[in-house]
């Protein structure tokens, strides 16, 4: 399998290797330019050179030659000047015997070019009439090169500077995209290992700030998710228990005596009963919100009517709501079984408009709530373990269950509508 480079070593070589590329399609034509310069530079100043020495070289010089003064203030110490006829050959001072580029000087132009290692210019030494010879200026050409060199040099150690520079700015870039991702990496893996503890923390890259959130919201949905999951495990035996008691109770009676018809469809209604708990706890405990529509609170209670023995109150002109029908039906069962066996009757259940939402009250005659008892902890006897689900069931559909009034004890179910819902 091939190994895959880390991020901090990819966008190291990238920023690197951009950054030499760079220094190089740079450096190498400003080199050619700078070794052009450097010599023309030098031709430009044996040019001069040549034409003052040109000045001063008598007419007969080609019949007569003798030495000639060279002026005073030459460009260089190293200059090798030779006094030519028109054929290339020397007739005076130093240089080769014979110079291709002085007898090219014969044309009446000056002309230059590098022979046996010295960069030569020629100049021709007119007469009144025709050319009568030519001076022929060189110099080492190793000094052209030389200060071409130096220049090369001192830009390699540019180029080097800069390289390292870019490698020192591409280290820290490298570091500050990686790390993020690198941390995002350990956050999921402690995710995965069920901490869902997780918070995002910026680091000034928009995207990494993006994913950290959005991780931090998975691990908060799935920590919810899993504390909603162990509070159905926890209560949702109580759920059950009151129905398929009330469902063997009927069956024993039926074995006793009575109408063996009438036994049957009472517990064909408790199964059914039973049934639909069951099927609402199996959609709530996974989540789901297909249910989530319109609640329709008339047909709700009056479901709850039928079932039990209470007093139904609805109010005109209710807000409308949204919310799960499956989790509202169940809270109802839980607090009107509350009622049924803690409380005493008449248990009468309200809706009411309270502005803001909607407010189911599930109220009843009993001896209330002592002071500052919780009846929401769940408590080791098993009373109002199942108000611990109910509440937790309606703060997942975004509303409330509060104890109202103690005595006589009142339950309310608090439902936002739709549009406090979204502005909340």
């Amino acid at each position: 399998m091939t190994r895959i480079p880390p991020l901090r070593s990819r966008v190291l070589v990238a920023i690197v290797g951009v950054a030499a590329l760079a220094v190089v399609l740079f450096a190498i034509p400003l080199a050619i330019a700078l070794q052009r310069l450097y010599r023309d530079e030098a031709i430009v100043s044996l040019e001069r050179d040549a034409t003052r020495i040109s000045a001063a070289v008598p007419d007969t010089i080609a019949k007569h030659p003798k030495p000639v003064p060279l002026p005073t203030g030459m460009s260089s110490r190293h200059l090798s000047v030779g006094i030519y006829d028109l054929n290339g050959n020397r007739i005076a001072l130093h240089g080769p015997r014979n110079s291709p580029v002085a007898g090219a000087a014969g044309d009446g132009r000056v002309h230059e070019a590098v022979e046996n290692g010295l960069l030569a210019v020629s100049a021709p030494v007119p007469s009144d009439e025709t050319i009568v010879a030519v001076v022929r200026v060189a110099t080492p050409y190793k000094h052209v090169t030389g200060r071409a060199e130096k220049a090369w040099l001192l830009m390699v150690a540019l180029a080097t500077l800069v390289v390292g520079l870019a490698a020192v700015v591409a280290r820290r870039q490298a570091g500050r995209l990686a790390a993020p991702l690198e941390r995002l990496t350990w956050d999921a893996q402690a995710l995965g290992s069920g901490d869902f503890s997780i918070r995002a923390r910026s680091v000034g890259v928009r995207e990494a700030d993006a994913a950290s959130l959005a991780l931090e919201a998975t691990a908060r949905r799935l920590g919810e998710l899993l504390e909603r999951e162990r509070a159905f495990s926890a209560h949702v035996s109580h759920q059950l228990r009151t129905p398929l008691t009330g469902l063997l109770l009927g069956l024993e009676s039926g074995l006793n005596g009575g109408d063996p018809r009438a036994v049957i469809r009472t517990a064909l209604e408790r199964g059914e009963h039973l049934q639909e708990i069951i099927d609402d706890l199996v959609r709530l405990s996974r989540g789901s919100s297909t249910d989530r529509g319109v609640l329709d609170v008339q047909a709700l209670l009056e479901e709850v009517r039928v079932r039990t023995a209470v007093t139904v109150r609805i109010e005109d002109g209710l807000p409308e709501v949204r919310a799960s029908l499956s989790a509202v039906r169940q809270i109802l069962n839980v607090l009107v079984e509350n009622a049924v066996n803690h409380g005493k009757p008449p248990i009468t259940v309200a809706a009411v408009d309270v502005g803001q939402g909607l407010a189911i009250e599930v109220s009843d005659e009993g001896p209330g709530v002592p002071d500052g008892y919780d009846v929401f902890r769940g408590p080791s006897d098993g009373h109002g373990i199942g108000l611990a689900l109910a509440r937790s069931l309606a703060e997942a559909e975004g509303g409330r269950l509060v104890l109202r009034r103690p005595s006589p004890p009142t339950f309310s179910l608090l439902l936002p509508t739709s549009d406090y819902r979204g502005a909340g």
